[in-house]
């Protein structure tokens, strides 16, 4: 069993009370469901069990409490965590609005951005999707074409977007375009939260094409945008300004699930060992040793959680060590499928569905099937190498880069 560490008498009563409130209210028909699968709207308990958190203020709860949320430190928040994954149950959230508009816009948004917007991602009014990468423009962003055009009080934006995380779940993205064109590559570019709908519920100009996974699911959209249009004070941070609060978003992208991460992690590695008991698979010595590779990772992501915990709660921003977070998990995460695939040998090749039925795969393929994607979306893992080698450790750059 992992190491227990004492969080001290504060973070043990907030865990007595979440325990407590888990012990009464977690729904039975979601015990042992994966957060993923329960995320993605996939069971029919997912509105009211997240309905229910909400109303019991755990969404959103590291937000501070000026701003809907509960103001937890990061210690409590690993606490919450570890709580729900000892019930066995999802800790749904808001998503990306949660995790990457709503902090973005709690450092640069004005007071009345704030108060408009955030609410709303609190309640689940407001579902967000990625507008960010594009065709010629994925690791180097700066490079986007997607063009901002002033009309009066609205921004109009044309362009393409590529692998737009959560589109069709989404009725907002929050999307970058170019509203300076004679600017440098890195300026001139804006930060905009934009309406899918307009009023009378038709597309705001927006096509979604969804991009099909070798497993039948569409996590990721092709996504064209024909004179798009959002009020100029849906521009967060400033005209212009874009780049700066895109730091913010992707440095929680890549590092703000550091503290909680190894907890998803945990479940599947012991669900792992599981499956693998049950087929009879774990007296294999190469098997053994796979399951203590995939045990050692999942502790070290539990240990950097800790080791980072004291700038979640000081309320730092994100700095280019959550490149080192992002390129550990999702390289474990992808090597971990990859594994657990091999191990299971033949029955990894069997489908899940009734003779007849269209092709369906197990959590296991399925997990295999979705992280081969984790090493590139966020950042690919060589760029993240790079952040790591200039940004941290002070190298210099590689040869024929500029600046």
């Amino acid at each position: 069993m992992p190491l227990e560490l004492d969080f001290g008498p504060a973070a043990e009563t907030f865990r007595t009370e979440v325990r407590a409130w888990l012990d009464v209210n977690k729904p039975a028909e979601l015990v042992g469901v994966n957060a993923d699968e329960a995320q993605r709207g996939q069971h029919p308990a997912l509105s009211s069990w997240a309905k229910k958190l909400t109303e019991a203020g755990y969404m959103c709860v590291g937000w501070p409490k000026e701003y809907g949320g509960r103001g937890l430190t990061g210690v409590e928040v690993a606490v919450l965590n570890e709580e729900f994954a000892r019930a066995n149950v999802p800790r749904i959230t808001r998503g990306m609005g949660e995790w990457l508009v709503g902090p973005s816009i709690i450092v640069w948004g004005t007071e009345e951005q704030t108060r408009r917007f955030l609410p709303r991602i609190v309640d689940g009014t407001d579902r967000y999707c990625q507008g960010f990468s594009e065709p010629d423009a994925g690791s180097d962003l700066a490079s986007l074409k997607t063009r901002g055009v002033i009309d009066g009080e609205e921004v109009v934006i044309t362009g393409q977007k590529v692998w737009t995380s959560g589109a069709t779940e989404a009725n907002m993205m929050f999307c970058l375009s170019r509203t300076d064109q004679d600017a440098p590559k890195h300026a001139g570019i804006s930060y905009v939260l934009l309406p899918m709908f307009k009023e009378d519920k038709s597309s705001n100009g927006i096509e979604l094409r969804p991009i099909r996974q070798p497993h039948g699911a569409s996590h990721f959209t092709e996504t064209f945008l024909t004179e798009s249009r959002a009020p100029v004070d849906n521009i967060i941070g400033g005209m212009n300004n874009g780049w700066r609060v895109t730091m913010t978003t992707l440095g929680n992208e890549r590092g703000g699930n550091a503290t909680t991460q190894h907890v998803e992690f945990t479940k599947q590695f012991w669900a792992a060992v599981k499956m693998l008991q049950a087929s009879g698979k774990t007296s294999d010595p190469l098997i053994r040793q796979e399951l203590a590779w995939a045990y050692s990772h999942v502790e070290i992501m539990r240990f950097n959680g800790l080791k980072v915990l004291s700038e979640v709660i000081a309320r730092k921003e994100p700095g280019p060590g959550a490149s080192v977070n992002k390129m550990f998990w999702s390289e474990y995460a992808q090597k971990f499928s990859e594994r657990m695939m091999n191990a299971r040998g033949a029955d990894a090749m069997l489908a899940a569905n009734e003779p007849g039925q269209p092709f369906a795969v197990d959590r296991w393929t399925s997990m295999f099937f979705q992280h081969r994607s984790s090493t590139i979306w966020g950042g690919t893992a060589q760029v993240q190498r790079n952040i790591v080698g200039e940004r941290v450790l002070g190298l210099p750059k590689e040869p024929g880069q500029k600046g």
